[in-house]
C-alpha cells in the first residue's frame, strides 16, 4: 500500500486564510440578515500543497469521513455543500476534476489558471480572484507601453506558470513582442536545472525578464541569481510574488530593485485582526498549538523525545510579533477566502429563503422543504446568480466562466527611508473598460533598477529611423532586424517603417528619405550659364549678321556685291537673322505657343535659308552657262524666277508645317522618364512624321544645294562663290548629320543645347563661309573689288 505523504512545515500564510475562513463563517452565523436559524459548520483538511493530499482531503469533505476538526457539532445535510479550495491551480484542477461530475461547487481564493474557466471541463468551479488570461493580457500591454521589444520570460513549471506564460507570449506576440528565452522550472527541481536558467539569464541580451512564478519557486530562483551575482534586470512580477513579504525582505531583494507588476487590490476585512491575534495556546487543537510553538519558537510541553530549552508560558502576545500571520497589510488573498466564504453563504440563504416561501405556498418542486436536504447542485445554481456587496462596500459576482471581474494594481518596488522595500501602486489595469482605458497611470514616479528614473531599454535591434525600413535578420525572431535606407523615390516617415513607400509620380524623396517634395523641375533656362551663353552666342550671330549686312549695304554698288546677286544676299542675310533669333525661341519654360513656334520658325527660317543659297548656287551654274556662246539660260532664271524659287522652296515648308500642327502640334511635355528625382520640361514633337519631315525637307534642299555648289566649284572665274558655298553646305550637312544621334541620345535640357547648337553652327557656317570672304575683299583688299578682277579668269 502507498504511504500517505506528511506536511513537513508549517505556512503561516495558508494558515491565516484557514483562519480567515473560520472568521468568515463564525461572523455569519452571528448575523441575523444571513441564514437565519441556521448554524454553518466546516471542517478544514491541510493539503501540504500536495496533489495526492488535496484530492484525499475533497473526498473524505464529500464522503464525510476523514480526520480533521469540527468548530461544532451539527446535523448536516447528507454531503458537503461547497468546498473552499485550493491555493495553487495545479491541485484545484485535480480536485475540480474530481469532484465536477458530482456538480459540488469548489470556489478557489487563489487558483488563477486560465484553464479553469473552460466550463466543460470544470463545470462547478468558481474563484474570487481574477483569471490569469487577464493578467497575462495586462503583463503584454504593460511590456509594450514601456518599448521593451526584446524580453526573456520564466514561469512556474505547473498549470499557474504555463498557462499564464502561454497567454503572455501569444499576447506578447500580437503586440510585436518577441521573448528571447522562456524558461520553465519548480521549486523540487535539481540545482543543475536552476544553475542552467540562471546561465541563460546572464548570458541574454533581454534586460527585462517577465516572471509568471508563484512566491515559493521565485524564492528559489532568486537564491541561485544571488549566488551567481546576476543584478541589472528590470523584473516584471506576477501577482503570486510581486507583493509578497517574504519575497521583500529575503536576502536577496537587492536583485529586485524596482520591479514592477501587477498584484490583487488592496483589501480590507473588518475585525480579522483581531480574530487572528485571539488565538489561545490552551487550545486541544494540536493545529493551533503547532502554530504557536512556529511563531514564538517554543514548545508548549516538554518531551522526553526532543531537548528544549525554551518552553512556552502561554501568555505570550500575537500583538507583539510581526510576522506573515499577523500582517494586517496584505490581506488580498484572505479578503478573497473572506468573499469565497459570503459567496456560498448568499447561495444558502436564497436556498433557504425559497425553501421557507415553499412551506407558506403550494409546492411547486422547486425547492427543498429544508436547508438540510438541499443538493449540491441547487447551491451550484443559485452560486451563478449571487451578486451582494461585502462589509467594505466591494461588489461579489460571478461571470458565466465564474470568474470575477479583472482588476489589478500596477505595483514598484521603491526603498523606503530605511532600506525596506515598499509596493507603491503606480497605475492598475481594469479589462472591464475600453481596450485603450484598461491600462492607466498615476502620477507617482516609476523608480527602475538600479534606481534609474529613466525606462531601461531592452530591445534585439534599436528603433529605425525614418528614412529606413526594417528587415528581419534570417533565422532570428522579428524582433531582431537591420534598418535598410529607402530605395530613392520611395521614403518612410515613421520611426520602425517596415516598408517604404513610393513617392507620386510628380514628387521625389529627399535627402533623408523621410518626406516627398516637389521634384526638381528642369529646362533651359536663362538663369543658368548654359542659357546665357547661349543667348550670347545668338546675339552674337544676329549682330554679325547685321554687321555684314550694313557693309553690303554700303557698298551695294561695288562689283563684288552686285556681282553676288545682291537681293539673294540681303535676303540670306535676313533669313539668317531669323535663325540666329528663333534659337531664342527654344529658351525658357515650355509652353503650348512656344513649342509650336519654335519648330515651325526653326523649319521655315532654315528653308528660306536654304532657298537662298540654292537660288545663289543655281545663279553661279547659270551664270557660266551663259557666258558660252550662243547661250541664253540667264533669261529663264532672271531674279524674278530667283524669287519665285525661293518663294516655292519656303511654301512647302510652311504647308508641311500647317499639315503638322493641325494633325499633332507639339506640346510642352513632362518627361520623367530621364531622371528619377527630376522632372524635365520639354516640348513633344507632337507627330514624329511631322518633325521629320520638316528636317528631311531642310536635308533635301541642303544636299542638293551641296551637290550643285560641288559641281560648280571649279568654274574657271576669279571669284568663284560655289567654292564658298560649298564648304559651307559642307560643314551645314557635318552639322545636321551629327545632330541627329546627338539630339536623340540627349537627356534632358541637352536635347534642347543640342538643337540650339546645331542651328548656330550651322547658320555661323552659312555666315563666316559666304560673306567673310566678301566682307574680307570690300573692307580689307579694295584693289580687287573691280569688275575686271572679278571677270578675269584663274
Amino acid at each position: 500500500m502507498p504511504k500517505k505523504p506528511h506536511c513537513k512545515s508549517l505556512s503561516l500564510r495558508e494558515f491565516k486564510n484557514a483562519q480567515t475562513m473560520v472568521f468568515a463563517i463564525e461572523e455569519i452565523n452571528n448575523r441575523t440578515d444571513i441564514l437565519p436559524e441556521v448554524t454553518l459548520g466546516y471542517r478544514i483538511y491541510d493539503s501540504c500543497g500536495s496533489i495526492e493530499m488535496a484530492i484525499r482531503g475533497a473526498l473524505s469533505l464529500i464522503n464525510g469521513y476523514g480526520g480533521g476538526t469540527e468548530s461544532i457539532y451539527c446535523s448536516k445535510p447528507e454531503t458537503v455543500q461547497a468546498i473552499i479550495a485550493e491555493t495553487s491551480s495545479t491541485p484545484t484542477i485535480a480536485i475540480s476534476a474530481t469532484i465536477g461530475p458530482l456538480h459540488i461547487p469548489l470556489i478557489s481564493h487563489f487558483a488563477t489558471c486560465s484553464c479553469l474557466s473552460e466550463k466543460r471541463k470544470h463545470p462547478s468551479f468558481f474563484r474570487t480572484i481574477p483569471s490569469d488570461y487577464h493578467q497575462s493580457r495586462a503583463l503584454a500591454k504593460l511590456v509594450k507601453h514601456f518599448g521593451w521589444t526584446w524580453v526573456g520570460a520564466v514561469c512556474s513549471d505547473n498549470d499557474y506558470g504555463n498557462n499564464g506564460m502561454k497567454t503572455f507570449i501569444k499576447e506578447a506576440m500580437q503586440e510585436g513582442i518577441c521573448v528571447e528565452f522562456s524558461e520553465a522550472f519548480f521549486r523540487t527541481n535539481p540545482r543543475e536545472n536552476i544553475l542552467r536558467i540562471a546561465n541563460i539569464i546572464k548570458s541574454s541580451s533581454s534586460k527585462v525578464i517577465v516572471a509568471f512564478v508563484s512566491y515559493s519557486d521565485m524564492a528559489v530562483l532568486l537564491r541561485e541569481l544571488s549566488l551567481q551575482n546576476i543584478t541589472s534586470l528590470q523584473w516584471i512580477g506576477s501577482e503570486s510574488w510581486i507583493s509578497d513579504v517574504n519575497i521583500a525582505t529575503g536576502e536577496w531583494k537587492h536583485l529586485l530593485e524596482g520591479s514592477i507588476g501587477f498584484a490583487i487590490p488592496k483589501a480590507k476585512v473588518p475585525g480579522l485582526g483581531e480574530f487572528l491575534t485571539h488565538l489561545n495556546s490552551s487550545t486541544e487543537i494540536p493545529l493551533y498549538k503547532e502554530v504557536w510553538e512556529a511563531i514564538f519558537q517554543c514548545r508548549l510541553s516538554k518531551s522526553d523525545k526532543v531537548e528544549s530549552t525554551n518552553i512556552c508560558t502561554g501568555t505570550e502576545n500575537l500583538g507583539d510579533v510581526q510576522n506573515e500571520y499577523t500582517d494586517m497589510s496584505e490581506l488580498q488573498i484572505a479578503s478573497n477566502v473572506y468573499k469565497a466564504v459570503y459567496a456560498v453563504a448568499h447561495a444558502l440563504s436564497n436556498r433557504h429563503a425559497c425553501a421557507k416561501k415553499e412551506l407558506h405556498q403550494e409546492s411547486t418542486h422547486m425547492c427543498k422543504n429544508t436547508i438540510n436536504e438541499s443538493e449540491p447542485w441547487q447551491v451550484l445554481n443559485d452560486l451563478k446568480r449571487v451578486h451582494f456587496s461585502i462589509a467594505t462596500g466591494e461588489e461579489v459576482n460571478f461571470d458565466e466562466n465564474g470568474d470575477p471581474a479583472a482588476r489589478y494594481d500596477l505595483l514598484n518596488w521603491q526603498q523606503g527611508p530605511h532600506g525596506q522595500t515598499k509596493f507603491i501602486k503606480v497605475g492598475f489595469y481594469d479589462a472591464s473598460l475600453q481596450e485603450d482605458l484598461q491600462l492607466s497611470f498615476n502620477n507617482i514616479k516609476i523608480i527602475w533598477t538600479q534606481k534609474q528614473y529613466n525606462v531601461p531599454v531592452s530591445v534585439c535591434s534599436e528603433s529605425c529611423p525614418p528614412g529606413t525600413r526594417k528587415a528581419v535578420q534570417r533565422g532570428r525572431p522579428v524582433c531582431c532586424y537591420d534598418c535598410i535606407p529607402c530605395a530613392e523615390g520611395e521614403i518612410s516617415n515613421e520611426t520602425d517603417s517596415i516598408t517604404c513607400f513610393k513617392c507620386p509620380l510628380e514628387l521625389w524623396s529627399n535627402e533623408l528619405q523621410n518626406d516627398c517634395v516637389t521634384k526638381f523641375i528642369e529646362f533651359l533656362s536663362l538663369n543658368e550659364k548654359m542659357g546665357i551663353i547661349v543667348v550670347a552666342f545668338s546675339l552674337l550671330g544676329v549682330i554679325s549678321t547685321i554687321g555684314i549686312a550694313i557693309i553690303f549695304s554700303m557698298h551695294k554698288d561695288t562689283p563684288i556685291v552686285k556681282a553676288n546677286n545682291s537681293e539673294l544676299s540681303f535676303l540670306l542675310l535676313f533669313s539668317l537673322t531669323l535663325c540666329f533669333l528663333c534659337s531664342l525661341t527654344f529658351i525658357g519654360r515650355p509652353s503650348e505657343w512656344s513649342c509650336m513656334l519654335r519648330h515651325t520658325a526653326f523649319g521655315i527660317t532654315f528653308v528660306l535659308c536654304i532657298s537662298c543659297v540654292l537660288g545663289k548656287t543655281i545663279v553661279v551654274l547659270m551664270a557660266f552657262r551663259a557666258t558660252l556662246p550662243g547661250s541664253n539660260v540667264m533669261k529663264w532664271f532672271g531674279p524674278l524666277q530667283q524669287r519665285l524659287s525661293v518663294l516655292a522652296f519656303t511654301l512647302i515648308q510652311v504647308l508641311i508645317c500647317m499639315l503638322w500642327l493641325t494633325i499633332s502640334p507639339p506640346f510642352p511635355f513632362k518627361n520623367m522618364k530621364h531622371y528619377k528625382e527630376k522632372i524635365i520640361l520639354e516640348c513633344d514633337v507632337g507627330s514624329a512624321v511631322g518633325f521629320w519631315a520638316v528636317l528631311g525637307y531642310i536635308g533635301l534642299l541642303a544636299v542638293l544645294c551641296f551637290v550643285l555648289a560641288f559641281l560648280a566649284r571649279k568654274l574657271p572665274d576669279n571669284f568663284n562663290e560655289a567654292k564658298f558655298i560649298t564648304f559651307s553646305m559642307l560643314i551645314f550637312c557635318a552639322v545636321w548629320i551629327t545632330f541627329i544621334p546627338a539630339y536623340v541620345s540627349s537627356p534632358g535640357k541637352f536635347t534642347v543645347a543640342v538643337e540650339i547648337f546645331a542651328i548656330l553652327a550651322s547658320s555661323f557656317s552659312l555666315l563666316f563661309c559666304i560673306f567673310l570672304p566678301k566682307c574680307y575683299i570690300v573692307l580689307l583688299r579694295p584693289e580687287r573689288n573691280t569688275k575686271k578682277k572679278i571677270l578675269s579668269k584663274l
